[in-house]
């Protein structure tokens, strides 16, 4: 049975389990309802399921703190199925019929920009929790993953650097939908402005759930004749396993043809032999291996609630970058109801704006009151045999996030709501 096949199969069995063990009466006074929109089946599951469950074991733990202003949460979960219309619908369903007062879902930008006109229809708030884009600002999301300068332009900067083995050609290597195409649109601007020209950017797509990459990986080979290269990845879902499975069986190392990913993290590796990847980044704005207490903390509570719930592979998850968003986003909303004093979606926005939290990546978060986005500090992992990362270069501090590119032009002047 494949590893894809597994993941089917036990996120379905998941989402029995969760939906029966945490979805109790539909009109309870005593409880606030919240909305968990992530696809538990389909090309994605093997990256949004793990959110799903993070998202109940930070309810789970909310609830047994007190609450929100002394309710309990009631969490209302559905799946998408990695169907990009369907994420509309189920927003809606959860907006309007489960009468949820926030909702913390969706992975891929399609997937968010499809249900974009129900936020905005129903006055409804959505918590997005993954690096994506940019080239958007809404008044009902508010971004907990990274903006492009908070990931794919760092990451950039760091393979051009002699530290990241001074790069002249670039491969930009995504899956077919919007994320991909703008952020390398992005890249590819902010190259131009670096002198690389475009002989020098070979540009790749494949579909969703793609699994032939030999071909792909032999251009690459060949690509990398012509000068110092390296690869900027932005395959999103199970395309991962596939992927990095070819690069390891073409014995294309990263001290040859360095790979920077955008979407892989812990979680995606776990179902790949990491070590003919030995050195292979990503780039992200927290990891599993950073140390501190507050991350210690955070992922002893994390196997400890996989154990507990008998989550697959319970003995082996991990921690990753959206997750930990998700965890940081659920707490903001939490502060945020309680200074408002309300659920009330007007209210809580006019309450997000400058709260702070102390996140397991060791710094404190701030939302920012004029973008929605978070500050969040930079990290480029390496990997390494164990399937984590050790970190090899990170920024100071937490960077302001530009939601509208610099590099594309007409965006002067668009970094406020």
């Amino acid at each position: 049975m494949s590893r894809r096949t597994i993941l089917k199969a036990t996120a379905v069995g998941a989402l029995t389990l969760a939906t029966s063990s945490f979805v109790t009466s539909a009109f309870s006074a005593d409880t606030i309802k919240v909305g968990i929109l992530h696809s538990l089946s389909g090309t994605m599951a093997i990256s949004e399921t793990s959110l799903k469950d993070v998202a109940l074991m930070t309810i789970e733990d909310i609830n047994a703190h007190g609450g929100v202003m002394g309710k309990q949460l009631e969490a209302v979960i559905v799946d998408p199925a990695s169907n990009w219309p369907l994420f509309a619908e189920k927003a809606r369903q959860l907006i309007s019929q489960d009468k949820v007062a926030v909702v913390f879902g969706c992975w891929t930008s399609v997937s968010r920009k499809s249900t974009l006109p129900v936020f905005k229809e129903l006055n409804s708030l959505l918590f997005y929790p993954v690096q994506y884009e940019g080239e958007e600002l809404e008044k009902n999301v508010f971004y907990t993953g990274a903006a492009p300068n908070q990931q794919a332009i760092p990451a950039t900067e760091y393979l051009m650097s002699k530290e990241g083995g001074g790069a002249k050609r670039f491969v930009l290597l995504g899956t077919d939908y919007v994320y991909p195409r703008t952020t390398n649109k992005i890249l590819r601007a902010f190259l131009h402005s670096k002198g690389v020209k475009d002989t020098d950017i070979d540009e790749v797509y494949t579909p969703f759930g793609h699994s032939d990459y030999q071909t792909i990986v032999a251009n690459i080979k060949k690509f990398s004749a012509g000068g110092k290269t390296a690869v900027i990845s932005t395959i999103n879902g199970d395309s991962n396993v596939p992927f990095y499975k070819e690069l390891g069986n073409a014995g294309l190392k990263a001290t040859d043809v360095p790979v920077v990913a955008f979407s892989v993290g812990e979680e995606e590796l776990r179902g790949v032999d990491t070590k003919p990847l030995l050195g292979h980044l990503a780039a992200w704005n927290y990891f599993e291996s950073v140390k501190g207490p507050v991350n210690s903390a955070f992922i002893k509570q994390w196997k400890a609630y996989a154990v507990a719930k008998k989550l697959p592979n319970a003995s082996t998850v991990v921690t990753n970058d959206p997750m930990e968003a998700t965890y940081v986003g659920i707490h903001m909303w939490k502060q945020a109801v309680e200074k408002a004093k309300s659920t009330d979606t007007d209210k809580v926005i006019a309450a997000m704006g400058g709260q702070t939290f102390k996140a397991p990546s060791g710094f404190t978060l701030t939302m920012d009151p004029t973008n929605h986005h978070l500050h969040k500090p930079v990290m480029i992992g390496e990997i390494k045999g164990d399937g984590q990362f050790s970190v090899v270069w990170k920024t100071k501090g937490p960077i302001r996030a530009q939601p509208w590119s610099p590099y594309i032009e007409g965006n002067e002047g668009k970094q406020k709501m």
